[in-house]
């Protein structure tokens, strides 16, 4: 053996100092990764045909190998690292030569490009990335950060700290609302850190806290990382578990977990809510703690504002918290009672199959104990004692067809127990009582004669619908009824917007979210996956950067706003009226209803038109999708780089030796707490995407393929990743960093800043590691 290692052991050192040196070359990444799995192929080939590469393997025609086999232990669980004492023989890395192994991998990599860049089922996900980045660098463009920074150091500043706590929180909402970590630390160290500098914060805290602030958009969704990984783990969870069920004699992974091996890009969104949050606040804690300990090297800074009206302290807390905390409180309350629930009177034409039971339990005697080893043997007898129950009630009951006479009684039966008030109309109105209170809130002072008036109407439509609209309504008729005491609430409700844009705060941070929360609220709420989410992102961001545009300019955006109230109006027609008009008998009512979304449809089309004409005007477009195809093409190319890379570690055997090596472990929370200490110091060297399609595929058989929640094993990998952005030499936000700061600040300020934040990415992820409840909760809260 060469340097009396194995053979496949020297041939993973060879790609990895390929790969290191390909990336230190100065070529660029996307590139340098195809060109070290090109090059370690040749280089490993060579050594194996001048015979130099040996791979010892275990000898299967040993009597100590067959005395394992005879006593049980199951031959992919042998391995030269579990019984290091077995006879072993010597053969070549690539036991068909490498000529076989070429040919293997040019054909993989066509198969593997077809599936995953150019056709597949990923690709429909990938496409969310392009969608994103659009969405992040139209914002980026549009200067958002830069009115946020400046209206967050004014509500922050006063505090100790508060200019380094005011870009947390500007990270943390650049982050739901771009999700580019170079757009978000360029950005904020342009604007930022001068500002710092002259209010004599220390570099070393002005600068740490905006690299650590501007890679949260790795971890909070919309995250571009999280939907590559979770594109990945999608796939690399359900084979896992299916060659898991298989390893126990189960025929697949549904009857042995009962339930589906799947993970969704949209369930991930929802795991990374609170996780990214959590980071968020300790960076902010930290940079606030700092402050306390050095007052003198982060100061409290008064920076001034507009003046706004005057409150008191009771009026505030008031409008701002008591009366939305009533109204969503009492309106949740009176859900409980159903007071407040939906009014649907459509029932199904067929009854309801018969439940089955909650476990299989027809299986073979090995996979039963398996899986009441899995499950328990509680919840195996349970499954047992139901499916004796199906069974003596004569099988699972099958589904039948109704006859009109039992449609009509059921339908009778749903209104009767409908509740007096439509969930869509409390939501409507909840939403126009909380856009009042905040307008009386914020200008106690003005005349609260038109705020009343809406108020009234908010109190008159609820009437309405109590007195005189059933379940049975029409829409059209609920809709007339209705058109008044909405015409008043939508009065008051103009009169509290105008106030409210007259406040810099609000004004500031109202489009972006709202902009954020249709987007992240249609995934996390399991309305729509990640990429018609992201598509309306996109749009949604082209509008706005436009708005802002004829702002600047000093005219009018009535066009885009009644662009986005068009949308509003479409996406509230298909709710309440049905649009489907290729059915043999369409009312007047649909008809009407279809003119008016398809109207609506156009005009938003059209603002939307409107709007990158604007942008292309301005020459604001151009360099946007320039951008936007330049990260989206290094996205894809680095996908297909690492495929070939991969491909090369397979072929001699690399990708199986390592598992082995981590399965040798016999225990999960060792061998993933190894993948983590791997992928940690990796991030030293290696940029997410490298570690995302290169390292992931190889380790995520193993991690994958065991008991742990896959969503919680996802967003542990993504708080690792989102850590090698700030771990020198080469953590990209301190190049993004380095490339904009002042020269007063040195490369040695930006290292001694940024460790701190390291740390708390450590203690982050040790929180996440003893309470992974942190993770699961918000996903077994909202469901799928």
């Amino acid at each position: 053996m060469l340097f009396g290692l194995d053979g496949v052991e020297i041939g993973l050192i060879i790609v990895f100092l390929c790969l290191f040196g390909g990336i230190l070359s100065g070529f660029p990444v996307a590139f340098a990764i195809g060109g070290a799995g090109v090059v370690s192929f040749a280089i490993i080939a060579a050594l194996d045909s001048a015979g130099l590469l040996i791979h010892q393997a275990i000898d299967t025609g040993s009597q100590a190998y067959d005395a394992l086999i005879a006593a049980g232990v199951k031959p992919d669980s042998i391995s030269v690292f579990r019984y290091p004492e077995l006879p072993r023989l010597g053969e070549p890395v690539f036991p068909r030569g490498w000529e076989m192994a070429l040919d293997r991998n040019i054909s993989f990599i066509v198969n593997r490009i077809n599936e995953r860049v150019l056709a597949g089922q990923s690709i429909e996900t990938l496409l969310a990335v392009l969608m994103f980045v659009m969405m992040g660098i139209t914002l980026e463009r549009s200067n958002i950060a830069e009115d946020l920074l400046t209206t967050m150091a004014r509500v922050f500043g006063p505090l100790p700290g508060g200019l380094a706590v005011s870009v947390v929180v500007v990270g943390a909402f650049l982050a739901a609302s771009t999700g580019i970590v170079g757009a978000t630390v360029v950005t904020m160290g342009l604007l930022s850190l001068p500002t710092m500098l002259r209010n004599n914060y220390s570099p070393e805290i002005a600068t740490g806290v905006i690299s650590a602030s501007g890679t949260l958009g790795q971890i909070i969704p919309p995250s571009i990382v999280i939907v590559l990984l979770g594109a990945l783990a999608g796939d690399l969870y359900s084979a896992a578990q299916e060659a898991r069920a298989q390893s126990v004699g189960c025929s697949d992974a549904l009857t042995y977990l009962g339930e589906p091996a799947v993970v969704s890009v949209g369930t991930l969104f929802q795991a990374a809510l609170l996780p990214g949050i959590l980071l968020a606040l300790l960076y902010a804690g930290y940079a606030f703690s700092y402050a306390l300990l050095n007052p003198s090297r982060a100061p409290a800074v008064e920076l001034g504002g507009s003046a706004g009206a005057v409150r008191t302290r009771g009026e505030t807390f008031t409008w701002f918290i008591g009366v939305p905390a009533a109204l969503i409180a009492g309106t949740m309350l009176l859900a409980q009672v159903n007071v407040v629930g939906s009014q649907n009177l459509v029932v199904d034409s067929f009854t309801d199959a018969g439940e089955t039971a909650s476990l299989r339990t027809n299986v073979s005697e090995e996979c039963k104990e398996a899986m009441i080893d899995l499950h328990g043997q509680a919840a195996w007898d349970e499954a047992v004692a139901e499916q004796e129950a199906i069974q003596e009630a004569g099988g699972v009951e099958q589904s039948v067809k109704l006859s009109e006479e039992q449609i009509a009684e059921r339908i009778a039966q749903k209104e009767a127990n409908a509740a007096p008030i439509g969930s869509g109309v409390a939501v409507i109105m909840v939403v126009l009582s909380l856009i009042l209170a905040l307008g009386r809130g914020i200008n106690p002072a003005a005349n609260p004669q038109p705020l009343l008036v809406g108020a009234v109407g908010v109190v008159l439509g609820l009437a309405v619908d109590i007195l005189l609209i059933a379940p049975s309504t029409g829409s059209g008729v609920s809709l007339i009824l209705l058109l008044i005491p909405y015409g008043m609430a939508l009065y008051g409700c103009a009169h509290a917007a105008g106030r409210l844009a007259a406040n810099d705060l609000v004004r500031v941070v109202f489009p972006p979210l709202i902009l954020i929360v249709a987007v992240l609220g249609s995934i996390l709420g399991g309305i729509t996956n990640p990429t018609p989410a992201a598509a309306l992102g996109a749009g949604g961001a082209i509008m706005l950067a436009a708005y802002r545009r004829l702002k600047d300019e000093h005219r009018e955006g009535k066009i885009i706003i009644w662009s986005t109230l068009a949308i509003v109006v479409s996406i509230l027609m298909g709710i309440n009226f049905d649009l489907r008009i290729n059915q043999e008998e369409v009312g007047f009512e649909s008809w009407t209803a279809f003119f008016i979304a398809y109207a609506a449809y156009l005009y938003a089309a059209f603002g939307l038109f409107y709007s990158c004409w604007v942008l292309l005007r301005a020459g604001i477009l151009p360099p946007v999708v320039r951008e936007t195809a330049k990260v989206t093409s290094m996205v894809f190319t680095i996908l297909i780089g690492s495929q070939l890379l991969n491909l090369v570690v397979i072929s001699f055997g690399g990708e199986h030796y390592i598992q082995q090596f981590l399965r040798s472990f016999d225990n999960e929370f060792k061998i993933f707490l190894i993948v983590m200490l791997v992928l940690f110091i990796l991030g030293f060297v290696l940029d997410f995407l490298e570690i995302i399609y290169i390292v992931i595929p190889i380790v995520g058989p193993v991690i994958y393929g065991g008991t742990f929640d896959p969503k919680w094993v996802t967003i542990m990998i993504a708080v690792n990743l989102q850590t090698s952005f700030l771990t020198p030499p080469f953590g990209f936000a301190l190049f993004y960093l380095r490339g904009v700061a002042p020269p007063e600040v040195t490369t040695g300020h930006i290292y001694r800043g940024v460790f701190p934040f390291v740390i708390i990415q450590v203690v982050g992820l040790s929180i996440l590691w003893f309470f992974p409840g942190i993770v699961t909760i918000v996903p077994q809260l909202i469901g799928n």
